[in-house]
């Protein structure tokens, strides 16, 4: 009802299983009941107990299991055992537990902290924090040992950095969910470990990337962390931040970074804040030009030339061994080698995900610039920077991001150049429609879809694809709703966006099903047809196309989308309200909005296609035409007391006190409108 506001995107919810050691397990443990495996939490023998972590781990991973295990207090069996003797044991304890914490939720989340989960974490994150820089083999040490690049990794395992990985994602995901565990992270002085852990990004990139997931979460809305950011801790983040190693994992690892900083600018002198916003757009604008689906197509080759050349490898070494066998002959004394692999009692290498580093990758990619993005919309949303700063910002001109021209006539796209606007938010915003962000809005490439279809582990990637477009359309609404038309490009440009939007939704035979598309989509395109509309800039979209997507978002299961479609057939109904010859086109929308008031099971979507009713038929020749044809005063006559008792009886419990204020805004306007009808002399004939 009235103007749609910016979506502010709340911190991604953490990986179910978590990025890394658990989460691409193939087949199950060995079934064995909750109270046996934590039985055997207990156990003597150090190899047992890792065996039942690792087992409870995997099933933790399993929702349907969860409840057997929280009856049995999983959460104080396996605590203690984050400070176990054998490292090996903290490592898969504290693996068991992220599990737990991922699969289980908020509320086993709060359950975990309520019984002193943080207590043990705390003083393993704190001890690991001093064994960081062991001893290890060099690379040129395995070479000179010709051991393999494998052997190597294994004599190198640094237990330390892996169990550190395991504890700081449960950290990141108790304190995703829990303000006590916030509370607790800040009493406790927890950021110096875990900014010592970051200075581990050049050696261990995936141990840095789950500190900066922390890190964001943390440092959002957390005023009482912001003076522990000194000088120091400042600098360890710009350090990351400016990090120049290439690889995905390290676009992924500044952005997170850039993310964290943008949670404290208030700590940030003024004096450098524009600089450091450039640098966050530079880094944010470097991985958005990354072309997804083309960097799916090269590392899916990559990873089977890999594979491939694993697989002869394999081969050369088994016939070598044949060879040795047959010097050796049958009667030596020698034990036959097996074929298989014999899985000794409690091992748990089987329990540990294969080498996936292509696939790594391109998630982190994926991630990068979802995350990227969701960023760039909270910006949009910001609150109260003073005009000081932006000015400081505007007269920067560091970041590529701003280096292109205002309009690429052969794209259509929006192109905004740097440029300073009265309205304080506005300043900063116009600037974030480049080609790079509109690019983000394409369907995904079909060749990188076909692969991902076809190849089971990269399946995921479908939906991490599609969440970047819908996250590229919501960051379009949220600078549409705050930019000022000139410095979008004008006309022309909002034409274009138009047309590039149409395309999207009209594009296939049948209509895009999808919720969180439909949301996005109907967002941006409600946005910016207000915008067209306040302007007085023509629509692109016809009245055929219009009402073929209402009536498909209308029987959307997200009322969001409903109130979209709504919204935006009464903004472009609105608009051929003051043309000729449109009486036909109002009486179908004004139909159809009725319709959805009469018959819509949300109040809330109901008020809106009231309010779209007023705004259509408020003035003009046409809409007066169109409203007597359709006898649209008697039917809001007859509806008014309908909405009227169910605001009394639906209205309190169901829905938010901002949701109630509109809602009688609706019903008092309703009242109104029919008075203003009545004097216009629209009763029935």
């Amino acid at each position: 009802m009235g103007k749609s506001r910016a979506r502010r995107f709340r911190r991604a919810p953490f990986f179910p299983t978590g990025p890394e050691q658990h989460r691409d397990l193939e087949g199950d443990p060995e079934e064995e009941p909750a109270a046996e495996l934590l039985e055997k939490l207990q156990h003597p023998s150090a190899e047992v107990r890792e065996y039942a972590c690792a087992s409870i781990s995997k099933l933790l991973q399993q929702k349907h299991v969860i409840p057997a295990f929280l009856q049995r207090d999983v959460v104080r069996c396996l605590g203690p055992l984050l400070m176990d003797h054998s490292l090996a044991v903290r490592e898969t304890a504290a693996g068991a537990l992220r599990n737990l914490s991922a699969c289980g939720g908020f509320e086993v989340c709060d359950d975990m902290v309520t019984k002193d989960i943080m207590t043990p974490l705390v003083a393993l994150l704190k001890e690991c924090s001093t064994g960081l820089d062991g001893n290890q083999l060099s690379p040129k040490k395995c070479r000179e040992n010709q051991l393999s690049p494998k052997k190597c990794r294994e004599m190198n395992k640094n237990y330390i950095e892996d169990i550190a990985n395991e504890a700081i994602n449960l950290l990141w995901n108790v304190c995703e969910c829990n303000n006590t565990a916030v509370y607790i992270f800040n009493k406790e002085g927890c950021l110096e470990a875990v900014l010592h852990y970051l200075k581990k990004y050049s050696t261990n990139v995936d141990l840095a990337i789950s500190v900066a997931n922390c890190l964001q979460a943390v440092t959002e809305d957390n005023p009482d962390l912001l003076s522990s950011f000194n000088a120091s801790a400042q600098q360890v983040l710009e350090t990351v931040m400016l990090c120049p190693e290439s690889t995905m994992k390290h676009f992924l690892l500044r952005t997170l970074i850039a993310g964290t900083i943008w949670n404290i600018k208030d700590t940030i002198p003024p004096g450098s804040l524009g600089s450091m916003v450039n640098a966050i757009l530079k880094i944010f604008s470097e991985s958005l030009a990354i072309d997804a689906g083309e960097t799916i197509i090269r590392m899916n080759e990559a990873e089977k030339k890999r594979l491939k050349l694993a697989a002869e490898a394999e081969t050369e070494e088994y016939m070598s061994d044949v060879i040795d066998n047959c010097v050796l002959g049958e009667d030596d004394g020698m034990e036959e080698i097996p074929k298989g692999k014999v899985r000794r009692e409690n091992d748990i290498s089987d329990l540990l995900p294969s080498d996936k580093w292509e696939l790594e990758e391109v998630t982190a990619l994926l991630t990068a610039q979802q995350t990227a993005l969701e960023i760039i919309v909270n910006m949009c949303c910001s609150e109260d920077p003073s005009d000081d700063e932006w000015e400081e910002l505007s007269s920067s001109d560091e970041s590529d991001l701003f280096m292109e021209n205002s309009y690429n006539e052969g794209s259509g796209l929006l192109m905004s150049p740097l440029c300073l606007s009265d309205e304080v938010n506005s300043a900063f915003l116009n600037n974030l429609i480049p080609k790079k962000i509109l690019e983000k809005t394409a369907f995904p490439n079909s060749v990188a879809l076909d692969i991902c279809t076809q190849n089971p582990s990269w399946k995921p990637l479908i939906k991490k694809l599609n969440a970047v477009q819908c996250r590229a359309l919501t960051c379009l609404q949220s600078i549409l709703l705050v930019s000022d038309v000139d410095c979008l490009g004008g006309a022309s440009a909002l034409q274009s966006l138009a047309q590039h939007l149409s395309q999207l939704v009209f594009s296939k035979t049948e209509l895009p099903t999808d919720t969180e598309f439909l949301e996005a989509i109907t967002s941006a395109l409600r946005a910016l047809l207000q915008t067209m509309a306040s302007k007085n800039i023509s629509q692109c979209m016809t009245p055929e196309q219009l009402l073929r997507l209402c009536e498909a978002g209308i029987h959307s299961s997200n009322a969001s989308v409903r109130v979209n479609v709504v919204s935006i057939l009464g903004i472009s109904g609105s608009v051929l309200a003051k043309g000729q010859d449109t009486a036909e086109t109002l009486k179908m929308i004004g139909k159809f909005l009725l319709e959805v008031a009469m018959k819509e099971s949300s109040l809330v979507v109901a008020g809106e296609a009231l309010d779209a009713l007023f705004d259509v038929f408020a003035d003009g020749k046409e809409a007066e035409k169109a409203a007597v044809q359709i006898k649209l005063l008697p039917a809001l006559k007859e509806f008014q007391p309908v909405f009227k008792m169910r605001m009394r009886k639906e209205g309190k419990g169901q829905y938010s006190t901002d949701q109630l204020c509109v809602l009688d805004n609706v019903k008092m306007n309703l009242r109104r409108f029919i008075a203003y009808q009545e004097t216009l002399g629209k009763t029935p004939t």
